[in-house]
């Protein structure tokens, strides 16, 4: 799609508030649509209908418009940034940065010339010392931590360096299973012809990838490397079962490397990693662990040099010449994602800035498009909603006094951060070079990782973001009892100053009710008040509040979006409590806020219709298949449209809409699902 189009469609779409009368879109909804059959559909239905997703996107709705208009905004704020500003100052920093990616024609000059130290070293590898030298010289910082517990990488291990589960003082190194080129484990292990045909895929792009570098037989190379990824596959574990806080915390010596995972010279390993000095570890996932030591002690040298040498490439793809960067996108975009087109190079360039200079970018970004007065709104909503979830849990009546008093007590340890950090990162340490494409990328990536290093044995900070205000989500972190909502997210139509309560209620409240309760979810309410894992539940409390969390995984694994693919209810879990919990704090946070007074009527529908709708429609969203099944086979989150059916387990959605028995959403009093 036309750039132009483009702005076009995003400005519709974020035209979702007509007035300041109007708490959701009206013309978007589909009225013909009975709530109760399909809610998605009733609040969304006519945009569905009408609304194109993008030529460079999987997938478009309310985050991915959110994210182009931000995304705009942050081209426009770094492109301002004076070229000829003091060297090594911030903003010096970001324009050089973005200009180095930007120059498309410096990059295709020097083709792999600035990769060939790294690939040197890969050629180097004579034995299995420093084979195990070489894989832990490629640890870094990049494990997806989003929701905490969701661990991942495409390095062989990776590092998160987070608070101790067992010790909230202190900072621990986490490590956590990677080595793949495909999403998950279940790429290479599923046997179904769909699955077959991605494996096939991925192969030709290993052997193309190699061929462009130059590689000899490059199409027997790959077969090589695609086979021990499959073996490194064998040896993990799932998604719901990664999420397993429980299962992941396993506290290790280095002298139990050895004992446990033989083949691996770990003291080589933790040298090369920069970690000879720390003894304790927490391995996330340990057959993993062990897995991958069997096979760097089992496997041909020459294997793991051609596997070091695709990742390398690959990894450096988008700042390699044109076809490196191509090739890599008609993969992992179009082939496992369906999307039709690569991002515009600003937008890559945006992206890659964010990621290597995220705060201080981000420091400039909330100075223009978050002022004090929104930060104070939402601050004083945190609060409402926080006072609300309070109330939930002192009406319990499953849970004793002892529990309730505990949980209080979590709830008011809560560290919510609004907007941006209340302490900034310093960047002094990073050195940015206009021309340096490559070496940017690859000193940001080494930077962020030496500053995890520093955290340990330092003293545990939790007004640590793991966001920048200009990344459009939220998220909670158990182990730190804190929750970040960046300033990019706070916009409409989630949240607009001037909307009616309604509007905001049920569209940021929501996810604020949804974050707050991730300290409370399946996995979150392992956790005390100081972050500490911790068995603070009465037995029958627990029980009770496991025996809802199965319903509710059941009642998602009932929906299936195609005939050979369903939702994972217990995958999805954790997410599902927070909607579910969210959800009703939210609408108890909006009832009590009116103070007894009706909410106006707008357009025929009540101010609780309102409420249920505009959250309904924080959730429009249209996904390509391809990208939904990825979504569904890799993502702790259910699909959009499941989401927003959240409403069917709300007493207050069956007093708005009436659903009857019979429709496909209304569930009888019994068996709507309470989560807190």
């Amino acid at each position: 799609m036309r750039a132009a189009h483009v702005a076009a469609a995003v400005a519709a779409f974020l035209a979702l508030t007509a007035g300041p009368a109007m708490a959701f879109d009206v013309a978007g909804m589909d009225r013909t649509v009975a709530p109760g059959d399909d809610f998605f559909s009733y609040a969304n239905g006519d945009w569905l209908k009408t609304a194109v997703i993008p030529a460079d996107r999987g997938a478009f709705g309310v985050g991915a418009a959110l994210a182009e208009l931000t995304d705009r905004r942050t081209d426009e704020l770094i492109r301002n940034l004076a070229a000829d500003a003091p060297p090594g100052g911030e903003a010096r920093k970001i324009a050089d940065y973005y200009a180095a990616y930007m120059d498309a024609a410096a990059i295709e000059a020097k083709g792999l010339a600035p990769l060939k130290p790294r690939l040197a070293k890969i050629a180097a590898i004579s034995d299995r010392r420093s084979l195990a030298a070489a894989l832990g010289a490629e640890m870094r910082a990049d494990v997806d931590i989003l929701n905490a517990t969701s661990l991942h990488t495409d390095r062989p291990l990776g590092l998160w360096v987070a608070q101790d589960l067992d010790d909230p003082t202190r900072y621990s190194p986490f490590l956590v299973e990677g080595g793949l080129g495909l999403p998950d484990r279940s790429y290479y292990l599923d046997p179904s012809p769909r699955m077959a045909q991605l494996r096939e895929a991925y192969q030709a792009h290993i052997a193309r990838v190699l061929r462009l570098a130059g590689a000899a037989d490059p199409d027997a190379k790959a077969a090589r490397i695609f086979e021990l990824e499959h073996r490194i596959a064998a040896t993990q574990i799932g998604r719901a079962d990664t999420e397993q806080v429980k299962k992941g915390d396993n506290h290790w010596t280095r002298l139990d490397f050895s004992a446990r995972a033989p083949g691996m010279d770990w003291s080589a390993y933790f040298a090369a990693a920069g970690l000879a000095s720390q003894d304790r570890f927490v391995v996330w996932q340990p057959d993993a662990v062990v897995g991958l030591a069997v096979l760097t002690g089992s496997q041909p040298i020459e294997v793991w040099k051609d596997y070091l040498t695709f990742h390398l490439i690959d990894r450096a793809s988008p700042v390699l010449p044109k076809a490196f960067a191509d090739e890599q996108f008609d993969f992992y975009g179009r082939v496992l994602s369906g999307t039709p087109a690569q991002s515009a190079r600003w937008k890559r360039a945006v992206g890659a800035t964010n990621a290597a200079l995220g705060d201080a970018v981000g420091k400039r970004y909330a100075e223009r498009w978050f002022p004090p007065a929104e930060k104070a709104q939402l601050q004083t909503m945190v609060g409402n909603l926080i006072a609300a979830f309070g109330r939930r849990i002192d009406s319990l009546d499953w849970m004793a006094p002892e529990t309730k008093t505990r949980a209080k007590a979590k709830l008011a340890a809560l560290k919510v951060g609004v907007g941006y950090p209340d302490k900034w990162r310093d960047y002094s340490g990073l050195e940015v070079l206009r021309g340096d494409a490559l070496g940017n990328l690859e000193r940001a990536q080494l930077f962020e990782y030496r500053r995890n290093l520093a955290k340990l044995g330092a003293p545990v900070d939790r007004r640590e973001w793991v966001m920048t205000p200009q990344t459009v989500n939220a998220v909670n972190l158990p182990a730190m009892n804190a929750l970040n909502f960046p300033a990019a997210y706070l916009q409409p139509p989630l949240f607009d100053p001037a909307a009616p309560a309604a509007a905001n209620y049920g569209g940021v409240g929501a996810t604020i009710g949804h974050e707050i309760s991730h300290s409370f979810d399946d996995q979150g309410a392992l956790f005390d008040a100081s972050g500490r894992l911790a068995d603070w539940w009465r037995p029958e409390d627990y029980a009770h509040f496991q025996a809802a969390a199965a319903q509710l995984a059941a009642q998602y694994d009932g929906y299936r979006p195609f005939p050979d693919l369903a939702v994972n209810g217990r995958q999805t879990l954790s997410e599902n409590i927070a909607d579910v919990a969210g959800l009703a704090v939210a609408f108890d946070a909006y009832r009590f806020q009116l103070g007894g007074a009706p909410a106006p009527v707008v357009d025929g529908f009540t101010g609780n219709q309102q409420f249920f709708i505009a959250f309904g429609q924080s959730w429009r969203e249209k996904r390509r298949e391809a990208s939904l099944r990825r979504q569904i086979l890799t993502d702790g989150h259910a699909p959009a449209q499941y989401r927003a059916d959240t409403v069917r387990n709300i007493d207050g959605w069956y007093g708005a809409f009436d659903p009857t028995p019979g429709e496909r959403l209304y569930l009888a009093p019994a068996d709507r699902v309470r989560m807190w």
